[in-house]
């Protein structure tokens, strides 16, 4: 570290000879002020690294010098540490609140006076080196983070709005971005949903403050990308500290591994969603089969309100559900007739082996459960495992919808594919027994709503499912 450039407050001409001989022997420059005045003139006259200053002092006493330091744009980032004998509870906490980085008792400077400098200015050389992006539409509350922050050291930039905030963070990258969730023209989940989507941005860590503190936003904050909550009225302190928290290495090293591990999981998908287009082109009979099942499981997490982080999990789950129909020989999978009993005791492995398949992958564990349990039967009757009911994952309950549904309307090679009235008909008629009654509710009404609706929703949805037909696979269903 260079040499630290000091400023001694202190109405004690022995406390300040004492103070600069230790210090200057440390390699700091020292320069001495007798009193809060003096001192406040020297401050606003010269640079410095940091201010050592009294409490007790004739003309201005500390605390007036340390908040007067605060509220000067041009010292606000110089820290200001409180040596003096005052040492109660209430003078301390009153040193905090006029803005002192610390506060020693003359009784243990000997002791802790080094150290102490030492800490604080690796703290505020850091804060320097780091900029905080505050977003928020209230002029007040912008001001009095910007000042608090600016007071700790930070680069503090501000934006009203979303799109605003945007336009700063293409003129220079902010280090981390403190946004509001309600704001006009761009809101804070739609900023942090754009900024998430640049590969460059994705890893700038978000801070939210809001007034709700309901448990549900939170949770949904954090779903959305945001590293830490924060329920307005704050006090500035706890901001400072949740932002140092953000800002430290170790949590960095954790968000580039969080980074790596997601563009592993990424390419990891791929490659698989390429082996299932693979293993479907082995009969064109079966071509796009889970391409469909993705869509229709998708729209029906849409339907029941689902979160987009959901639905895009769900999606990938429809693509990967018949995984472990890999393991399932061509002359038992391409067979033109039906199975025999050990034939079918075959595949029925296949959501065992996909679920083994995928198992050891930890990114995607939350798909498994619809894996292994598409199969499973609402009256207990399915496989692998004979669950009953609810004990059936939901994930899986819907992929049974949709996957019996899609089975019903294509063609097999001893039946011609069922009309859509007929498929619905026989899921109205086998719900509460083979399938989840709420689930299949939910598809029959979405399917129902697309035929009601403007022709061009309804377009959209038989278009992309023919998109998928056009090369179609037809597995083997629970319903057959």
């Amino acid at each position: 570290m260079d040499a630290p450039n000091i400023l001694i407050v202190d109405d004690s001409p022995v406390t300040r000879k004492a103070l600069s001989k230790q210090l200057e022997q440390l390699g700091s420059r020292v320069t001495q002020a007798e009193d809060g005045r003096e001192g406040l003139e020297t401050a606003l006259s010269q640079t410095f690294d940091l201010i050592i200053s009294d409490v007790d002092m004739p003309r201005m006493d500390g605390f007036t010098l340390c908040r007067k330091i605060k509220d000067n744009a041009s010292t606000r980032g110089v820290p200001v540490i409180m040596l003096s004998s005052m040492d109660g509870d209430q003078d301390i906490d009153k040193g905090f609140q006029s803005g002192a980085a610390a506060y020693i008792s003359k009784a243990e400077a000997k002791q802790e006076l080094h150290a102490t400098i030492e800490r604080v200015l690796e703290q505020f050389k850091s804060h320097r080196r780091h900029r905080i992006l505050v977003v928020d539409d209230s002029p007040t509350i912008r001001t009095l983070v910007r000042k608090g922050l600016e007071a700790a050291g930070f680069q503090v930039p501000v934006a009203k709005d979303g799109k605003e905030a945007l336009a700063l963070i293409e003129e220079d990258r902010p280090d981390l971005i403190l946004r509001d969730i309600n704001m006009p023209v761009m809101d804070g989940i739609e900023l942090c949903k754009t900024v998430h989507a640049g590969d460059n941005l994705a890893g700038i860590p978000f801070v939210t403050m809001s007034t709700n503190s309901d448990r549900a936003i939170m949770r949904r904050m954090m779903e959305w990308g945001a590293s830490a909550y924060l329920v307005k009225p704050f006090n500035l302190e706890q901001l400072i500290i949740t932002i140092e928290k953000l800002l430290s290495d170790h949590f960095l090293i954790i968000l580039k591994d969080r980074q790596r591990l997601e563009a592993e999981r990424g390419m990891m998908l791929a490659s698989i969603t390429s082996l299932i287009v693979a293993l479907e082109a082995r009969d064109h009979y079966t071509r796009g089969h889970s391409e469909a099942v993705a869509l229709l499981v998708s729209e029906m997490a849409a339907r029941m309100g689902m979160e987009p982080e959901e639905i895009d999990s769900l999606g990938i789950a429809g693509r990967l559900h018949d995984i472990g129909k890999i393991g399932v020989p061509d002359n038992i999978l391409l067979k033109p007739g039906r199975l025999t009993g050990a034939e079918s005791a075959i595949v029925r492995q296949h959501p065992l082996t996909g679920a083994s398949i995928l198992g050891s992958i930890p990114s995607i564990h939350e798909l498994i459960p619809v894996i292994r349990h598409h199969h499973e039967r609402f009256d207990g009757n399915g496989y692998p495992d004979g669950l009953r009911g609810k004990k059936i994952p939901l994930w899986a309950r819907m992929t049974a919808v949709a996957d019996t549904y899609d089975a019903l309307t294509s063609d097999r090679p001893y039946r011609r594919g069922r009309s859509q009235g007929e498929a619905l008909s026989i899921i109205e008629d086998v719900k509460s027994t083979q399938l989840c009654p709420d689930c299949a509710d939910v598809f029959i009404k979405l399917i129902a709503d697309f035929e009601m609706d403007d022709p061009s929703i309804q377009g959209s949805l038989r278009s992309r499912l023919a998109s998928c037909r056009e090369e179609k696979v037809l597995t083997p269903t629970m319903v057959d």
